[in-house]
C-alpha cells in the first residue's frame, strides 16, 4: 500500500511547475493522496493548471489570503468533497519588493506588516481552519529558511519573518499535538523557484550553497516533496515542532 493512500492533502502555495509546493503536490500524488490546490488569481491559474492536472486534483481554487473569504471557501469545499483532511501544506510567503531588498533597519511598518500577515499570520488562520478537519488527527507543512536562523547577506527581513513562521510552527504544535495534529516545518536550500529569483543577489546564494553544502549537488522540488511525503505519513506519527533541513547538509556549516 502507498504511504500516504486514502490520505487527503490541501497544498496551498503553487505558483508554477517550479514551485516547491507542485514538488510537495505531485510527490503526495505519486505517494497515493487525493489532492486539492488553490492558485493565487485568475493571472496565476493558467500556471498552475499544468500541476493540477498532472496530479489529478479533486479540487483547484482560488486562494489570495488577503481576500476576506477566499480561504474559508477552499476549507469549505475541502469538507464538502472529503468531509476531513489529512495534510496541509502551507508554502507562502511574501514581502514588498522595496522591503525585501533593503535594509532590515528600513523595512517599512507596513511592508514589515503585509509580509507578516501573508508569511506567517496565515499559517495561524489555516491552522484553525484545518483542525476541524482533522478529527482523526493530521500534519501540517510549512516552508522556512536557514535565514531565519541566521543572517544570510541578501535574504534581508525575509529573515525574521521566517524565524516568526518557525516560532509560530511550535506553538501551533503544541497547541496541536493533544488532538494529534502534528505541525512541522521544511527548511530547502536555495533551488531556483519564482519565489527565490525575487530575491536580490540570489545567483550567490545558489553558488554558495554549490560549493558549500557537504552534498555539493543542489536540491530540487521533488528532494522537498519526498521529505514532505515522509513527514506526512503514518512512520513520521511522533515527529512534530521539529524543522526537516533539505540542503544537502548546508545548515551545519560555520
Amino acid at each position: 500500500m502507498k504511504p500516504l493512500h486514502n490520505k487527503v492533502a490541501l497544498v496551498v502555495g503553487v505558483a508554477n511547475t517550479h514551485s516547491i509546493a507542485a514538488g510537495c503536490a505531485q510527490a503526495f500524488a505519486d505517494a497515493g493522496a487525493e489532492i486539492a490546490m488553490t492558485y493565487l488569481n485568475d493571472k496565476a491559474k493558467p500556471y498552475v493548471q499544468p500541476v493540477a492536472d498532472a496530479v489529478g486534483a479533486g479540487l483547484l481554487l482560488p486562494l489570495d489570503v488577503e481576500v476576506e473569504g477566499q480561504m474559508e471557501a477552499v476549507f469549505d469545499a475541502v469538507r464538502g468533497k472529503w468531509g476531513r483532511l489529512d495534510i496541509l501544506v502551507h508554502s507562502i510567503a511574501y514581502c514588498p519588493a522595496d522591503d525585501l531588498h533593503g535594509r532590515v533597519v528600513d523595512c517599512s511598518r507596513g511592508g514589515f506588516a503585509r509580509a507578516m500577515d501573508i508569511s506567517v499570520h496565515s499559517l495561524i488562520r489555516m491552522a484553525r481552519l484545518a483542525e476541524p478537519l482533522m478529527d482523526k488527527g493530521g500534519t501540517i507543512l510549512t516552508m522556512t529558511y536557514y535565514g531565519g536562523e541566521k543572517v544570510v547577506d541578501h535574504y534581508n527581513i525575509m529573515g525574521p519573518v521566517k524565524s516568526a513562521l518557525e516560532g509560530t510552527m511550535r506553538a501551533l504544535a503544541v497547541e496541536l499535538g493533544p488532538k494529534l495534529i502534528r505541525v512541522n516545518a521544511i527548511s530547502p536550500g536555495p533551488l531556483q523557484t519564482r519565489a527565490g529569483s525575487g530575491i536580490a543577489h540570489f545567483d550567490e546564494l545558489i553558488d554558495a550553497a554549490r560549493s558549500r553544502a557537504p552534498e555539493p549537488d543542489l536540491i530540487s522540488i521533488e528532494d522537498v516533496g519526498a521529505v514532505a511525503t515522509m513527514l506526512a505519513s503514518d512512520g513520521a506519527g511522533r515527529v512534530s515542532g521539529d524543522i526537516a533541513y533539505v540542503d544537502g547538509g548546508l545548515h551545519v556549516r560555520a
